[in-house]
């Protein structure tokens, strides 16, 4: 882990903080000297990883109306000022795209691409009255390629990406950069959860493996190292770009 201080009297925004990657990451820019304001839907777990950061949680749904901006005005209303945002905060699906009701895209579309433009919007409008700032996207590799019963998860990921490339270009002259890391399979509880609901869940793991290039998983604090990066300084000149964290898996 980086002993580096890049965040150094930083406002930083996490979303989706309270596990995975989210809280990888919120782990990760703390050591780096970050001040944080998280965000979860769970109160109890948000409040568990402030504390053990010395940082704020706002606990909400980001599809509910509002929420985007309070999260962000409390950036504002703290620490006076907001440096980066890191929109983590996602859902997953899976199923077959013939039978998939409109319901269920809509939920997901809901999460994870309008509550995260609206965050986008919320956060950069005060960075862009501001000395500038970034945005960085959590995307995935199914933003760029196709994966059986993966079609609406895939579809809302690529939208994210899409959007990303249009706000780094627009926001660019505001000083704003815009970003995606786009991870592979991560050893998440989520990908773990999914591992063991399989008929065989060695065989399922041993086939993940496969795949991947470098014959293992990505670590939660892998994400967290390209995220860190990107919301940093040292990608001063980097905007538009999609960063993916996969071991190879996109390359093949």
């Amino acid at each position: 882990m980086s002993a580096q201080r890049r965040f150094e009297h930083r406002v930083v925004i996490v979303t989706g903080a309270t596990a995975g990657i989210g809280a990888a990451t919120a782990r990760r820019l703390a050591q780096e000297g970050a001040t944080l304001v998280l965000s979860g839907r769970s109160e109890e777990r948000g409040l568990a990883i402030a504390a053990e950061l010395g940082a704020t949680f706002v606990a909400g749904d980001l599809v509910a109306q509002g929420v985007p901006e309070r999260i962000a005005g409390t950036a504002i209303e703290r620490h006076g000022r907001l440096d980066a945002l890191v929109n983590n905060a996602a859902m997953d699906h899976t199923g077959d795209v013939l039978a998939t009701p409109l319901d269920e895209v809509r939920q997901v579309f809901d999460v994870n691409v309008f509550a995260a433009l609206r965050m986008l919007q919320a956060a950069g409008r005060l960075m862009a009255a501001g000395p500038g700032g970034a945005i960085v996207n959590v995307t995935s590799r199914l933003a760029s390629i196709g994966v059986p019963a993966m079609a609406i998860y895939g579809a809302s990921k690529g939208a994210l990406l899409a959007l990303t490339r249009a706000a780094a270009v627009e926001l660019a002259p505001k000083r704003v950069r815009v970003n995606a890391v786009a991870p592979g399979m991560t050893r998440t509880p989520l990908f773990e959860a999914w591992i063991a609901a399989r008929d065989d869940p060695n065989a399922m793991r041993e086939r993940v493996l496969a795949d991947i290039p470098q014959g293992r998983l990505a670590e939660p604090g892998d994400v967290a190292a390209a995220i860190a990066y990107l919301a940093s300084d040292d990608a001063r000149h980097v905007t538009g770009a999609s960063l993916p964290v996969d071991g190879g898996y996109t390359a093949v």
